[in-house]
């Protein structure tokens, strides 16, 4: 019979997963020990010390009895009464009630600061034809051409910049040089706004310029078109407008125009808000028998000024000697044919002054009183006027050549300045008893023309010059040429009230 029978196990290992396995090996390392210790340090120990001084017992020096000056008492009892009479009449006395005191020290000197040249300029003989400072009363703007005889539409020019408070100031290096395709006649900054200039060209046209973009400066252009000047524009000025914060530009032209531009800032264009023509047989009739209305069609501006006082009120000058008081808001129309111009001409002249001996080249109302103003031309003579009447208060000669410009001082109601053709600036006070003038500056020879000048509003201790031998002087006036006396108002009101001979 068959039975179970228990056989031992055999176990046969695997070669093939014993060749597969990889060997491992385990292995270590570790770093040697760090040794750690720590120090302390401690500043050293600090000491207060005092010292005081010991109380001095107070002496009282005795007065000896019965101590007497010789004299002294009959002396006393002597002025008591004078002393007493002076004492009271002083205490009445009003001679000093608006006297001020001013320690400083008062220099008669009248010192040049700065002498400014563009030796490109200078090498083709251009003259310095207008002078200009910005509203911060830092930079002053120099406008070139020629004021002789000669082909200036032709020649180009340039208007130059200068920053007095920049510390690497060249003299003889602008800070921005702006060139210009023909002369330039006059410059004008803006009041509020320190990077614009209106400036005026031979050729006709009007420009704005903005300084802060020295690649493209020309902000606006009139161009050439029938509502533009079509001869030499010789006076521009900003004016202020109805609305606050806002200027138009204001030009006059030998062509008898006076002409006021509003600016569209957006379209970077002007556009013309009114115009003016004064015509000969328009003007009004005056006494002076020595003027006559001639053939003339148009009456050639060479000199404009606004009133600070009055906004309508605008003066002009002529090349005929003519001086004129006339108003923006004038109706009547001028008796000139239309060319097609965009606004209707009007006749602004409403009052004539007595007739000069020649070109008008320079007028300037006074700041202090409303109805004086000062003119000065070829004649050699700066006048002094009353809005109120026809002939000059006063008559000044000043030069035996040309005066090319006069301006009042922004702080002294009687002191103005003239600019004349033998290379001189005077500046007179009308306060003194004399009429010579307070002070004078010379620089350069006698051929080489003062040919305009400016105040510095911001800081009237400075006056700039320019002159025809393509240089500008900066001059540091005195203070007294720039500190108000305590009765010049008073004066000044009694110039105007005189009544003219």
């Amino acid at each position: 019979m068959f039975t179970d029978e228990a056989l031992d196990s055999v176990s046969v290992q695997s070669q093939w997963r014993i060749s597969q396995q990889s060997a491992q090996e385990s292995r270590g390392c570790q770093t040697r020990a760090v040794h750690r210790a720590e120090a302390q340090v401690q500043a050293g120990s600090s000491s207060t010390c005092s010292t005081q001084t010991e109380t001095q017992p107070q002496k009282e020096l005795p007065l000896q009895a019965g101590l007497e000056l010789p004299g002294l008492e009959h002396f006393l009892q002597r002025v008591e009464d004078t002393v007493v009479r002076e004492l009271v009449r002083n205490s009445k006395s009003h001679a000093f009630d608006e006297f001020q005191v001013n320690w400083e020290d008062h220099s008669q000197q009248v010192s040049c600061l700065h002498f400014l040249q563009h030796p490109c300029a200078q090498e083709r003989g251009l003259h310095v034809t207008s002078v200009s400072w910005n509203c911060t009363g830092s930079v002053i703007a120099c406008a070139y051409g020629r004021i002789d005889d000669g082909d200036w539409s032709t020649e180009r020019s340039c208007v130059c910049t200068w920053n007095l408070e920049r510390r690497s100031l060249n003299p003889k290096q602008a800070d921005l040089v702006i060139d210009v395709p023909t002369a330039v006649t006059a410059l004008c900054y803006h009041p509020e706004q320190p990077a614009l200039i209106a400036g005026a060209l031979y050729s006709g046209e009007v420009l704005v310029w903005d300084t802060s973009r020295t690649l493209d400066p020309v902000l606006v252009q009139t161009g050439m078109s029938v509502d533009s000047h079509r001869e030499p524009v010789y006076q521009v000025a900003w004016v202020p407008l109805q609305k606050k914060g806002e200027f138009g530009v204001l030009s006059a032209g030998s062509a008898g125009r006076v002409l006021l531009w509003m600016v569209d800032w957006e379209q970077a264009r002007f556009v013309l808000s009114a115009a003016y023509a004064l015509v000969p047989q328009q003007l009004p009739h005056s006494s002076d028998s020595s003027f006559k209305a001639r053939g003339s069609s148009t009456v050639g501006i060479t000199s404009l000024a606004l009133s600070p006082w009055d906004p309508d009120t605008f003066l002009v000058g002529s090349e005929g000697g003519l001086l004129l008081r006339c108003s923006f808001s004038s109706q009547k129309p001028a008796a000139v044919p239309s060319e097609g111009q965009s606004v209707t001409l009007k006749a602004p002249a409403v009052f004539l002054f007595k007739h000069r001996s020649g070109p008008v080249h320079s007028i300037h109302c006074s700041p202090f009183h409303r109805n004086l103003f000062v003119s000065a031309g070829t004649d050699g003579l700066a006048n002094l006027h009353s809005l109120l009447q026809a002939p000059p208060l006063l008559s000044l000669r000043v030069s035996h050549s040309y005066v090319f410009q006069v301006q009042w001082s922004p702080t002294r109601p009687l002191v103005f300045a003239a600019a004349t053709g033998q290379g001189e600036v005077q500046i007179f006070d009308l306060g003194r008893r004399s009429l010579r003038p307070a002070a004078i500056i010379e620089h350069g020879g006698a051929d080489q023309a003062a040919s305009c000048l400016a105040f510095n509003h911001r800081n009237p201790h400075l006056l700039a010059v320019g002159r025809t031998d393509g240089s500008m002087g900066i001059w540091q006036l005195s203070h007294d040429l720039t500190e108000q006396g305590p009765r010049e108002s008073i004066q000044l009101e009694q110039i105007a009230n005189q009544v003219a001979e």
